[in-house]
């Protein structure tokens, strides 16, 4: 392993103003996708918008940046990235204005950078879900928003976009070519309000206006989905069976999904609704499923039992955008005091990453990342990535599950600490 391939990824770079030769490419790359889907952009902003001001954007595909971009065109804009979005192309990202952050990290450089947007007279644009949305619905936010929104002292505007996890889901990303799909851009603070407001106001204005619910829409809209597969991973994120309880025993192929322990089986209408094949259809509305087991979890959390065991895996490292490096393979555990990974590498060191449930409000996962080794949560300090892989073929566990649990181990913590001072 050389040197060079640990040296880390300057986070300390101020952010670069959108070259001006490639203002026009960026709205050209973007068009085809957004035409191509008909999005049609609802605008409820003052005529005299104009930058400086934040974005926060709702976050369920790759199409979201797309829609931004034209949405904001000929505006100079920097983007929040997450850093293996930088992967081989670190120059070009950097220079169309994109900014690096690590995954659920508390980092102080990252708001200078985006002070320095502001200063430059530009929009900043920022992801607070951190993730594409498991099911479609709003992921958890961050507590900081306000405060960030109230230091920047600008208008604040969203994007909230609809249809892109119907028609790409984090669990299946195959194009279904929904259209139309929708794209609101709304102004929710003037500079003036946002003096007035407390950072708690503005946060809970911000959650509010981050509701959305893409089957909801794709339903009242009538939006049909023909694609044969298009159940195929949602057992990704329904790993529990609500017929029998059973945990990891899900499986999907075209447009079934299946308990592979009691053997019920749902079908997934092209309305985005699913069917049980026989008897009782327990959830026919898909985030009512997934949050059936948030609160399975929860009880999990409540209880104190809320663990995955030692799970065996392995860990590929990330901390620059060059490429992931093999660390070794090792143990995870993730329970009531966190994540804990401890790994061995090919010359016997010992490395090992732990996150305590204070530090993570909520963690990034993935599904079959870059068709490697399958599943994997990723996690981060301020200087490295953590690709933590388990081995599916020596123990059963469910990243979504994992995922679910951060959160609900956050805010069961914070509900403790709430008590505990009054």
């Amino acid at each position: 392993m050389k040197d060079q391939d640990f040296v880390r990824f300057d986070m300390q770079a101020p952010p670069v103003r959108t070259k001006w030769y490639l203002r026009p490419l960026t709205y050209i790359l973007s068009a085809p996708d957004v035409i191509k889907h008909g999005c049609i952009i609802k605008k409820n902003i003052p005529e005299d918008l104009k930058p400086p001001f934040v974005m926060l954007c709702n976050h369920n595909a790759f199409m979201d940046f797309k829609v931004a971009t034209k949405t904001i065109f000929p505006w100079r804009a920097n983007y929040v990235v997450a850093i293996d979005g930088f992967i081989g192309r670190e120059k070009l990202l950097r220079d169309v204005g994109c900014i690096c952050k690590r995954k659920f990290t508390s980092d102080i450089s990252l708001v200078k950078q985006l002070t320095r947007t502001i200063k430059n007279g530009d929009v900043a644009i920022i992801y607070p879900e951190a993730r594409y949305s498991l099911c479609g619905t709003t992921a958890v936010l961050p507590e900081s928003l306000g405060k960030l929104c109230k230091l920047l002292g600008v208008p604040v505007v969203t994007l909230i976009c609809h249809g892109h996890h119907v028609n790409s889901p984090f669990w299946n990303l195959h194009d279904r070519g929904v259209k139309p799909t929708e794209a609101e851009f709304t102004q929710i603070y003037s500079v003036e309000e946002l003096k007035k407001a407390s950072s708690d106001e503005i946060n809970a204005k911000i959650r509010e206006s981050f509701v959305y619910d893409d089957f909801a829409w794709q339903k009242e809209r009538g939006i049909r989905v023909t694609y044969k597969g298009r159940a195929e991973g949602l057992h990704k994120i329904l790993y529990q069976c609500p017929a029998c309880h059973a945990e990891y025993k899900m499986s999907s192929k075209g447009t079934v999904l299946k308990c592979d322990a009691c053997g019920k089986q749902w079908n997934m209408t092209e309305l985005g609704e699913l069917e049980a094949v026989k008897g009782e259809t327990e959830f026919s509305h898909i985030p009512d499923w997934y949050e059936w087991e948030r609160g399975n979890v929860r009880r999990e959390v409540e209880a104190g039992t809320y663990s995955t065991g030692e799970l065996p895996v392995h860990v590929d490292s990330l901390p620059n955008a060059r490429k992931y490096i093999p660390i070794g393979t090792g143990i995870m555990v993730h329970d009531m005091d966190g994540f804990k990974v401890r790994v061995t590498d090919k010359d016997g060191d010992v490395h090992e990453m732990v996150k305590t449930v204070p530090s993570l409000y909520s963690c990034h996962i993935e599904y079959d990342y870059l068709g490697k080794y399958g599943d994997c949560v990723d996690l981060n300090t301020l200087t490295d990535t953590w690709y933590t892989y388990p081995e599916p073929e020596k123990c059963e566990f469910s990243v979504t599950k994992m995922a679910l649990a951060t959160e609900e181990l956050y805010f069961a913590k914070k509900r403790e600490q709430k008590t505990s001072k009054s």
